[in-house]
C-alpha cells in the first residue's frame, strides 16, 4: 500500500482521504517510509519531521471522521517545505552553517497557511545556501542528487524540493524563486513549478535573499496539483509590506479548463531572444515540438522580440548581490545563529570571524559583489544602471503582452549537468538561468512544465510559460492543456 500511495497525484490522494478510502496518517506514513528508503542517497531533506507530520495527519483524520468539512482541497496531503521558510517546530537553516540548528520563534505566513489548510509538513528540504545557486551544490550540508541520474544536479536553489517530488518522497512541495529557483529545478527533474506574481504569496517569514525578487511558490508533479497548492498559499498578508491586496487568481478553475485540451483563441508568443543556437540541441528540439503541440491545440503562435532580455543576466547579477549584501548584514553573531568568539575578541572581530566561518563561498562572492556595486562612486555605474535595464525589460514584457496572452521559451538552456562540473565556474552556472531571470526582474509570473526528455542524453527538459502580473491563471490553462496533450513521462525511479 505504501508504494502505491506515494505514486498517487496529490489531487487523487486528497479525494481518497476526504472520502475516507484511506487516511491522512496512511498517506503521510507512506511518504515517511519512502523518505527513509531513498533519501540517504538523494539527500533531498535537511530535516524530517515525522512525528509532527503524523500528529497533523491525525488531526485531519479526526476532523473528517467527525463530519467536518476538510480545511482545504488538499487537507491531509503531506508536503515538503524548502528550508528557507521559518517554522517553530523544526530548524530553519537556509542550508547555511551560520544558522545551523536555529529554530524560529514564529512561523512564516506560508507555513501558517499550510498548517491551517490541514497539510502535514514532512520536513525541510535542501537548497543552495540562502537560495544562492542553480545546482543545490552550495548547501553547507552537502548536495542533493537528481533522481533521474544520481551523478547529476537537481537544479537550484530549490533542488531538494524538486528531487523530493521526482523521487516520490512527497506529492507536493514549496520552493522559492528569485531568478528561477522553482522553475529550473522543475525543468531538470520533470516536475511542475510555478513562480507566482510578485507579492501574491506572502514573504513574511521567508528568509530574504533579494527582497525585490524573492517569491515563494508551489511545486507538484502535475499542473492541477500545483494549482491546488497555489490557491492554498496565495493571498494578501498585511505583515508583508510588498503583499498585493488582490483576490487569489482562479488557477484551479483554469487548470481544469486547460485539461480539456482547447487553446482556441489563446495567443502564444515565442521569445526570439530565448531561442538560441547556443542552447543544448535536445532542449531546442523538445521546445520546438512543444510549440507545435500548442499550435495543434488551437493556439495562435507568433514570434515576439524582447531585445532587452539579452541584458537580464548582467542586470540580475548586480541587483541580486546588492540586495544580498544588505539583507545578510543581519547575520552578525550578535542576536542569533553561529557565534565565533575566543573570549578575547572585539565585537568587530567576532562578527568578521563568524561570517568567515558561517558563510559559504558563493554567498561570500555575492556579498562582495553587492557591497562593491553599492559603494560610493560605483552605485550609479553599477546598481543604478542595472535598475534602468530592469525597467527596459519590464517594458519589453508590456509590449509583448499587447500582442499575445502568454510567452513561451525553454525553461533552462541545458539538461542537468554532472555534480561538480560547473561548481568552480560561476558564470557557467549563472547561464542556466538565462530564460528565467526576466520574469523575476519584471515581477511577473511563470511556470515550468515537463516537455519530455532530451534526445541528447535522455534527461528532462522543461517548457516555460510566462504571463503578465496578476494573470497567473493563464499559466495553468496553457500548462494543463499542454500537459494533457503531451501525455505521461516515464518515471525516473523504481
Amino acid at each position: 500500500m505504501s508504494t502505491d500511495l506515494t505514486r498517487l497525484d496529490a489531487s487523487d490522494l486528497a479525494s481518497k482521504i476526504h472520502s475516507r478510502e484511506i487516511s491522512s496518517v496512511e498517506a503521510t506514513q507512506a511518504h515517511l517510509d519512502r523518505i527513509a528508503k531513498v533519501d540517504g542517497e538523494l539527500h533531498a531533506f535537511l530535516h524530517v519531521a515525522g512525528e509532527q507530520a503524523l500528529v497533523a495527519a491525525k488531526e485531519v483524520d479526526s476532523a473528517i471522521a467527525a463530519g467536518d468539512k476538510p480545511a482545504s482541497a488538499l487537507a491531509g496531503v503531506p508536503i515538503a517545505l524548502k528550508d528557507v521558510f521559518t517554522t517553530t517546530d523544526m530548524p530553519t537553516t537556509c542550508a547555511s552553517k551560520i544558522l545551523e540548528g536555529w529554530v524560529s520563534p514564529y512561523d512564516a505566513t506560508l507555513t501558517t497557511k499550510l498548517r491551517e489548510a490541514g497539510i502535514p509538513i514532512l520536513g525541510k528540504t535542501n537548497m543552495d545556501e540562502f537560495a544562492m545557486g542553480s545546482s543545490t551544490e552550495n548547501s553547507a550540508y552537502g548536495p542533493t542528487r537528481n533522481p533521474w541520474d544520481t551523478t547529476r544536479i537537481p537544479g537550484g536553489s530549490g533542488g531538494g524540493s524538486a528531487a523530493a517530488l521526482a523521487s516520490y518522497q512527497a506529492p507536493l512541495a514549496i520552493g522559492t524563486d528569485t531568478g528561477g529557483s522553482i522553475r529550473q529545478p522543475a525543468a531538470v527533474t520533470a516536475t511542475v513549478g510555478t513562480k507566482p506574481t510578485y507579492g501574491t504569496v506572502s514573504r513574511f517569514g521567508l528568509v530574504a535573499c533579494a527582497s525585490s525578487l524573492d517569491q515563494g511558490g508551489p511545486c507538484g508533479r502535475t499542473v492541477l496539483d500545483t494549482a491546488l497548492l497555489h490557491e492554498v498559499v496565495a493571498g494578501y498578508d498585511p505583515r508583508d509590506s510588498t503583499s498585493v491586496n488582490e483576490p487569489v487568481r482562479p488557477v484551479v478553475e483554469a487548470a481544469r479548463q486547460g485539461a480539456t485540451g482547447d487553446l482556441k483563441g489563446v495567443r502564444v508568443g515565442v521569445v526570439k531572444e530565448l531561442h538560441s543556437d547556443s542552447y543544448q540541441p535536445g532542449v531546442i528540439a523538445s521546445f520546438d515540438a512543444a510549440v507545435e503541440q500548442l499550435t495543434a491545440l488551437g493556439a495562435e503562435v507568433v514570434e515576439v522580440s524582447c531585445p532587452n532580455f539579452l541584458h537580464a543576466l548582467a542586470a540580475y547579477y548586480l541587483i541580486l548581490p546588492s540586495e544580498v549584501s544588505s539583507n545578510l548584514a543581519r547575520f552578525d553573531a550578535m542576536r542569533y545563529g553561529l557565534r565565533v568568539d575566543d573570549g578575547n575578541m572585539s565585537a568587530e572581530q567576532v562578527m568578521a570571524a563568524t561570517r568567515a566561518a558561517g558563510f559559504g563561498k558563493e554567498v561570500k562572492r555575492r556579498i562582495m559583489i553587492g557591497t562593491y556595486a553599492l559603494s560610493s562612486g560605483y552605485y550609479d555605474a553599477y546598481y543604478g544602471s542595472a535598475l534602468k535595464v530592469r525597467t527596459l525589460i519590464a517594458r519589453d514584457f508590456d509590449a509583448a503582452y499587447e500582442k499575445v496572452d502568454v510567452l513561451v521559451s525553454p525553461t533552462s538552456p541545458f539538461t542537468p549537468w554532472k555534480l561538480g562540473e560547473k561548481v568552480d565556474d560561476p558564470l557557467a552556472m549563472y547561464l542556466s538561468d538565462l530564460c528565467t531571470l526576466p520574469t523575476n526582474l519584471a515581477g511577473h509570473c511563470a511556470m515550468s512544465v515537463p516537455s519530455g526528455v532530451s534526445a541528447d542524453d535522455g534527461l528532462p527538459v522543461g517548457l516555460q510559460i510566462m504571463a503578465p502580473a496578476l494573470a497567473d491563471e493563464r499559466l495553468y490553462r496553457v500548462g494543463a492543456a499542454y500537459e494533457a496533450a503531451r501525455g505521461p513521462i516515464a518515471s525516473p525511479v523504481a
